[in-house]
């Protein structure tokens, strides 16, 4: 909802600046989202009246004017507004003046003809292109004949307001109006509220002798009113009727339509003004489409309806849809004399739908869908057909044509000063909620303790003693609550065993240089089960398909997050950003076979994705490339960072959608908890990416794996010895469990295994391969001797040799 500062005043006495009143909306409940100024930067713009207009000498689509600005003399000004003309008031900019985009206005010379200032449009001034009045869309702006020469030009533009954009949760579609907002700055600041008054001299004719109301459909459209207005005369609306309609992001038109939107902003009820000549009867009824009727809206649509969508009709073939749009064959003309004006409650869902069915969104419907006071649709139809007795020269028939209840009975809620201090943590006291509540003009009983307040119809929001609490603490001020500790009879708060685990991974990721990605649960069929470390169990996992997908990209529940990530990098890498490392903890879901008829199973998984180069040191000119080893000395700093670390294994295996010799699953106490490898090259090459390497974790099974308390010990005091050892072995032995049998062998003594060569060159036997390993011995209470080293490196070597053939590398 955009508020003019300027207009809001008109109701309420406002002592503080724009900026303040935003302040005091948005700490009572209501945010402030931003506070305009509609002066783009402008100074020395004055209204002009236009003395002499004659054509410039030197070029045809120029002329050259005599301006009285009122500082004397005329002054000369060159202008090629196509509607320029002796005799007009128009707005100025001096010599010196300062224009929106910080343009300063100087002396100049066009084709020869001297120049000493600007005659401006609109547009020039900082008004939108789309809110300028047609009539000088493409020219310069033409002001009142009674505005004073010489005198600031913004005032008479409202170009010195101040718009405050309120950010409205639906339940406060009260501030949906001005008179709305003016109910609630009135109670923040205390003020009283000046309401707009209505008076009305009706003809001798009455409006039932021109038309009638019968609504079908009672349900849709509870309370449906027409007035008749003749001999009206179509003219632009006054300047400052205008004015408002801009500030409010609307576009004048005419007299008789600015109107009806001018109430709309007022009252917040909308209106809808029909040509009563080309209505097309003397009949108005209310009732359903039929599937298949065709109207042509006033944005010159043809749109076909069903039977969900509520029409006007003149007896016969639909004139509107109820709350969304006029026809295009009723709508106000320049030849338009008499006004059927239309003035209605409608049920909000039927409009939303109607609204959402073809495609239209306008001020109506937006307020129609989130509810409007009933109440007070009579007194906006009154409204309208007096400013168009008083601007546009109408003459109202008595009376209003309708059907249904025009008045519906306001609500009742109840609460007691204990519940208010209680919720709020305050001591506030019974003089200060009666004052509340009188400030919010809600009319109450006290009964006891009890206060027992009649809601207004204009506040359907409010229905429970909650609500009524929430009203007393904002308009006492939120920042007025004291600030109490939380008294809790058991142990204080805090995270989860589980939740700190979780927490732990994220960091330890993010400290790692990868990035966290939020992807969607839903994706393809195909791509929910692809990529799986589940082993046998993937034969029988299920695709879960939602019963109405958003599209066919997300119609199925995801059983592995890595499709997803895969399509972070893909993103990013068709937007040349190569480098990635992203991570993403998540839920995925299981449904097998025989449990296809009960909830999917639901687990947390932690995946990552990595490519391009993972170290630059430019100076250096080192590049480190991400490969598999990067993947997997990240896993292992979490397996480290989580106590796991003696506890993991990495096994080499095949698995879809990932390169046979660059893949492994990944096991805690030989059970199978995740994957990592490198993207099948076929596979990267479906998806557009570079070389790409993958993890995925069942991180529930991680975070729930018991781990033995941390023991620390002390540096030790005495030397270790290091021995290294090559190792000739079959070429498809793991490195990992010839390490497991030199710890197991080791004993006491062997406090570190670390392998740090591979070699299989041309000197190697067929099948053969050398693996290098590094053995540190040491004990933290005295120094060793070389025959107790010697003997545990025998026994090491000893057990390699039965137990994989292995024989030292000569």
């Amino acid at each position: 909802m955009l508020v003019s500062y300027n207009w809001l005043k008109e109701y309420v006495n406002i002592n503080i600046s724009a900026a303040e009143l935003g302040e005091k909306i948005t700490k009572s409940g209501i945010e402030v989202e931003i506070v305009e100024s509609l002066n783009k930067g402008i100074t020395g713009v004055v209204v002009g009246h236009v003395l002499e207009c004659v054509q410039h000498p030197n070029a045809d689509k120029l002329r050259v004017c005599k301006v009285d600005i009122g500082e004397g003399d005329p002054v000369q000004i060159v202008c090629g507004a196509p509607n320029v003309a002796a005799g007009q008031k128009v707005p100025v900019a001096q010599v010196g003046a300062v224009l929106p985009g910080n343009f300063k206005i100087k002396k100049a010379k066009l084709r020869g003809e001297a120049s000493h200032g600007m005659i401006c449009s609109l547009t020039e001034l900082g008004v939108e292109t789309k809110l300028v009045p047609k009539e000088y869309s493409t020219g310069i702006f033409v002001m009142p004949s009674d505005a004073e020469v010489g005198s600031d030009a913004l005032s008479y533009l409202n170009l010195d307001d101040y718009v405050l954009e309120l950010g409205l949760t639906p339940n406060r579609a009260d501030c949906l109006n001005m008179i709305g907002v003016a109910y609630e700055v009135a109670a923040i600041l205390n003020e009283e509220l000046r309401l707009p008054e209505v008076s009305l001299d009706y003809t001798a004719e009455k409006a039932s002798d021109y038309i009638s109301v019968k609504v079908d459909a009672k349900e849709d459209n509870p309370y449906y009113g027409a007035m008749v207005i003749k001999n009206v005369s179509i003219a632009p609306s006054p300047l400052w009727l205008q004015n408002r309609l801009i500030a409010a992001g609307i576009r004048p038109i005419n007299n008789v339509v600015d109107i009806t939107n001018y109430v709309l902003l007022e009252y917040g009820q909308p209106l809808h003004a029909f040509d009563y000549d080309r209505f097309g009867s003397k009949e108005v009824v209310i009732r359903r489409a039929k599937d298949g009727e065709e109207i042509v809206t006033l944005d010159d649509a043809a749109r076909k309806l069903n039977s969900s969508h509520l029409v006007i009709t003149n007896g016969e073939v639909p004139v509107a849809v109820a709350g969304v749009m006029g026809g295009a064959t009723s709508e106000v003309q320049e030849d338009t004399t008499t006004v059927l004006l239309e003035a209605a409650y409608f049920e909000g869902q039927r409009v939303r739908a109607a609204s959402k069915d073809l495609g239209l969104r306008s001020e109506a419907s937006a307020r129609y869908e989130k509810g409007i006071d009933r109440n007070r649709v009579y007194e906006a139809a009154q409204r309208a057909a007096s400013l168009m007795a008083k601007y546009a020269g109408g003459e109202v028939a008595e009376g209003i044509v309708e059907d249904g209840e025009r008045l519906v009975s306001e609500g009742r809620a109840e609460v007691t000063q204990t519940r208010i201090n209680s919720l709020l943590g305050t001591s506030i006291e019974n003089e200060q909620i009666s004052e509340i509540f009188s400030r919010l003009r809600f009319q109450f009983e006290v009964q006891g303790e009890a206060y027992k307040v009649t809601v207004p119809a204009r506040r359907p929001d409010i229905t429970i003693d909650a609500d009524l609490v929430e009203e007393v603490g904002r308009i006492y001020g939120y920042d007025r609550i004291p600030t109490t500790y939380l008294v809790t009879e058991g142990r204080p708060g805090g995270l989860s065993p589980y939740q700190a685990a979780r927490r732990k991974v994220m960091r330890y990721l993010e400290g790692a240089g990868l990035y966290q990605a939020v992807t969607y649960a839903l994706t393809t069929p195909e791509k929910s089960t692809s990529f799986s470390f589940v082993g046998e169990e993937q034969e029988n996992v299920q695709t879960i398909s939602v019963s109405h997908p958003m599209s066919e990209e997300r119609s199925t529940l995801r059983s592995t997050l890595i499709p997803q990530l895969l399509e972070v990098v893909r993103h990013n890498h068709h937007r040349s950003i190569d480098d990635v490392g992203v991570f993403e903890i998540s839920s995925v879901f299981f449904a097998y076979e025989q449990q296809i008829s009960v909830l999917p199973e639901e687990k947390t998984y932690l995946s990552g994705a990595l490519t391009g180069l993972w170290n630059i040191h430019p100076w250096q000119g080192e590049k480190k490339k991400t490969d598999f080893f990067v993947a997997k000395g990240i896993l292992e700093g979490l397996f480290e960072e989580l106590g796991l670390y003696s506890r993991i294994t990495f096994e080499s295996e095949s698995l879809k959608g990932m390169h046979p010799g660059r893949t492994a699953v990944i096991k805690l106490d030989s059970i199978t908890i995740g994957l990592i490898g490198q993207i099948h090259p076929g596979t990267q090459k479906e998806w557009d990416l570079n070389e790409t390497y993958v993890f995925e974790l069942d991180l529930d099974q991680l975070i729930q794996a018991t781990v033995e308390p941390t023991v620390y010990q002390p540096l030790p005091r005495f030397p270790s010895i290091t021995r290294d050892i090559a190792l000739v072995v079959d070429k498809n032995l793991p490195a990992g469990d010839l390490n497991t049998v030199i710890y197991e062998a080791g004993g006491a003594l062997l406090k570190e295994s670390s392998l740090f060569d591979l070699y299989e060159g041309e000197h190697m036997e067929e099948g053969k391969k050398s693996l290098a390993f590094s053995l540190k011995y040491f004990d933290p209470e005295r120094t060793l001797t070389d025959e107790e080293v010697t003997k545990a490196h025998e026994n090491i070597l000893r057990s390699l040799e039965e137990r994989f053939g292995a024989e030292l590398r000569k």
